[in-house]
């Protein structure tokens, strides 16, 4: 055989086991911190920027963490005026048969009793209380059947794409005695994908930020003092006291079914920064327990304060050299100076400078004078080259944008100016017009 021919043939055998191998070095690279979970993912809570994800888009169980659409709800109806903190309920039958389960999350409620909505939420925020959420879903939507309608709804306006919610609390609805929302089926579970859980956990965050006031206690009395005083011990191991105890822990929720596993929306603060996990059916060498989901968080979290840093990259003032100016008509000055309005800081690897690139978007070429000090004419942002997961929302990406600004004001020309310019600029068409035919002679 000749000597090219085996050489070829060799070629292509090795390329062929080196395409054996793709598969698994690209899995590698996606899971670079091999978090024991169905699905995890680490954001940036400020942007909503994703550090680090594995299996996000997949539509898995969500247990109890479903609490935090019912905590959504009702603190936006408490916003609104539409339910007061100190509002009393008087427990239903349905509520009243949930609430005695002892085999669940609970604190039980007497069939004559009435609550305040604090307690209540209390009751559901720090100890997953079943019953107390159910009794939530009848305050703000008058059944739970309605209050499951409303929670699909606000799903879909928060820009959620993966999800469905078939109950308030997060269990089967086998265990809701038969009494399940109308149109769910009979073993049917809430669902979402860890995008999902992670975008409504910050939309949670931000526009309902004393949702961390309730969520970080880790351990408080309901009713105390009464005959009904019953311990509360936080489901979120993870804060201050507590057996899986980290620095900066101060929510969110956890969530555990057969079907779901054991999952956790954590969130953490340290120097400035914060950060959103969700892990999703979190094991510990293979199997599931109470404990597995704060171990694969904590992984996350080591990952996100040892090797990011709140960054400034280009400080107020800053332009690049080609959009120094834009073109003014009609004013004294036939263009103006422009520059960044602000800082552009973000939160950025260690020793990733160079990576991140600016961009100016200048979104008018020319303004008509007046022209005011201070006026927006763009913006810019950062290019990471490197990977880049992208943000969980489109508000989030726009946050680390910067708006470019007028420097200075300019000022209208007078008529005169104006007429002798206009005079100055007809001239120059003119001769530019009869130097273009005498070249075209020649």
């Amino acid at each position: 055989m000749k000597t090219w021919y085996k050489r070829f043939i060799i070629s292509i055998v090795a390329m062929f086991l080196f395409m054996g191998t793709l598969p698994q070095n690209i899995k590698a690279e996606e899971d670079v911190l091999n978090i024991e979970a169905d699905a995890a993912i680490l954001v940036e809570a400020e942007t909503g920027k994703i550090l680090y994800q594995k299996n996000i888009d997949a539509v898995l169980g969500i247990a109890s963490m479903t609490k935090m659409m019912t905590e959504y709800l009702l603190l936006e109806a408490i916003h609104e005026g539409r339910v007061k903190w100190d509002q009393e309920y008087a427990v239903s039958e349905y509520v009243y048969q949930i609430s005695q389960k002892r085999d669940l999350s609970n604190v039980p409620l007497r069939r004559d009793g009435k609550y305040t909505v604090r307690e209540l939420y209390e009751a559901m925020a720090i100890y997953s209380a079943n019953g107390a959420t159910v009794a939530i879903a009848e305050i703000v939507g008058g059944s739970e059947t309605n209050f499951v309608k409303m929670m699909n709804e606000k799903a879909k306006q928060l820009g959620l794409k993966d999800y469905k919610f078939v109950n308030a609390t997060g269990l089967n609805n086998k265990d809701l005695g038969g009494l399940h929302p109308a149109g769910s089926g009979d073993n049917e579970e809430n669902v979402m994908s860890a995008r999902d859980v992670a975008t409504l956990a910050y939309h949670l965050y931000h526009q309902f930020p004393e949702i961390l006031d309730t969520a970080s206690i880790p351990r408080k009395f309901f009713r105390e003092g009464t005959d009904d005083q019953i311990k509360m011990d936080n489901w979120n191991w993870m804060l201050p006291g507590l057996v899986a105890a980290y620095e900066g822990v101060d929510g969110i929720k956890t969530g555990y079914t057969e079907f779901a596993g054991y999952c956790f929306t954590g969130t953490a603060e340290r120097n400035g920064m914060r950060f959103i996990t969700v892990v999703m059916n979190a094991k510990t060498n293979g199997k599931g327990t109470h404990m597995s989901r704060f171990q694969e968080t904590r992984k996350m979290l080591d990952y996100a304060f040892s090797n990011y840093t709140v960054q400034q990259l280009y400080p107020k003032g800053y332009i690049t050299k080609k959009h120094e100016t834009v073109a003014v008509k009609k004013g004294k000055e036939k263009q103006v100076a422009v520059a960044t309005k602000k800082p552009l800081s973000l939160v950025m690897k260690r020793g990733e400078e160079k990576k991140y690139k600016p961009v100016v978007v200048i979104e008018k070429e020319t303004l008509t004078a007046p022209v005011k000090k201070g006026q927006k004419v763009g913006y810019m942002y950062v290019k990471y080259e490197g990977t880049d997961y992208g943000y969980l929302t489109k508000e989030g990406e726009k946050a680390v944008q910067v708006d470019i600004v007028t420097k200075q004001a300019v000022e209208k020309a007078n008529g005169f100016v104006l007429a002798m310019r206009a005079i100055g600029e007809l001239f120059g068409d003119i001769w530019n017009g009869a130097a273009n035919a005498i070249k075209g002679l020649f």
